[in-house]
């Protein structure tokens, strides 16, 4: 992963590369705007001169994977010691408690953006500290001990279905229709991968 790129553009780009090999269907929530006015140059054609965006009334990600309903929230902090609770806000919070109430995969993906670390947390844990006293923050070496690290990638940018894979399907071996690896042809392609590709290739 290249410096500078935000958490976001690397999801957007995992999410269209599953999409692509047919590993899952994930995508980004449009953000709701409110449309304030509308000029009309034309009769034919409307144009918007003036708009909002609205609070948004769930999380950012969600889609299907491996037959599960799948819900995320995602969050970068600048900070090196601890994630701040203020940057999750409570609709967020009970629209998670209502996906997992309901069975769906739900967590938050938060990216320590200074030390270039992404973690999943499951969502129900996160909600328990998020409800823990007087709690405002969760420390970064609580991340490490309650989360898994997503691998970063040429090729998913973020791994992080893997890290789902890991947590979520445990007792399922299979999880693609393409491919004999049964990750449905989608390989998590890093530097280390892609040298070790070139290395047998010149034996």
């Amino acid at each position: 992963m290249g410096r500078g790129m935000s958490l976001e553009h690397d999801l957007n780009d995992s999410n269209a590369y599953y999409c692509s090999c047919e590993r899952a269907l994930i995508h980004k929530k449009p953000t709701p705007i409110q449309v304030v006015k509308v000029d009309y140059p034309e009769r034919s054609a409307a144009k918007i001169t003036e708009a909002y965006y609205k609070t948004p009334s769930t999380t950012d990600y969600n889609g299907i994977y491996r037959g599960r309903a799948i819900d995320f929230e995602a969050k970068e902090t600048r900070q090196k010691t601890s994630f701040p609770f203020k940057s999750i806000h409570p609709h967020q919070i009970e629209h998670l408690k209502k996906v997992l109430q309901h069975g769906g995969i739900g967590f938050f993906i938060i990216r320590f953006t200074t030390l270039e670390e992404t973690y999943l947390i499951d969502a129900g844990i996160l909600i328990d500290m998020y409800y823990e006293g007087e709690r405002k923050s969760i420390s970064y070496m609580k991340v490490k001990e309650v989360g898994s690290l997503i691998r970063m990638g040429l090729t998913p940018r973020l791994c992080y279905l893997d890290n789902v894979d890991a947590l979520y399907f445990k007792e399922e071996k299979s999880y693609g229709t393409k491919s004999k690896r049964g990750n449905g042809g989608c390989e998590c392609i890093t530097e280390a991968t892609r040298s070790k590709g070139h290395q047998r290739n010149n034996r």
